[in-house]
């Protein structure tokens, strides 16, 4: 699985994405655990981080593959 960080979530990860070996599907909340195992300063995001599963929003019932591309989304602001 390819996980994709974007703004201050690239900061806190020191990289853009991540390749993730997956045996099985993940949930939300597992494929967050393993998220913060490797990246522990993401705990700071959590609370205001949305996750997507190609290119649309994941729900707490959302299961990702290992052929999948996750995406952290931070909050964003127009102007």
């Amino acid at each position: 699985m390819r996980v994709l960080f974007f703004a201050q979530l690239k900061d806190a990860t020191g990289c853009e994405a991540v390749e993730l070996a997956v045996a099985a599907p993940l949930g939300s909340e597992q494929l967050w655990v393993v998220l913060l195992e490797k990246f522990p300063a993401l705990a700071a995001h959590r609370a205001c981080v949305r996750l997507a599963r190609n290119l649309e929003y994941a729900g707490p019932q959302t299961l990702f593959n290992d052929d999948d591309e996750a995406a952290l989304i931070p909050p964003v602001s127009g102007g």
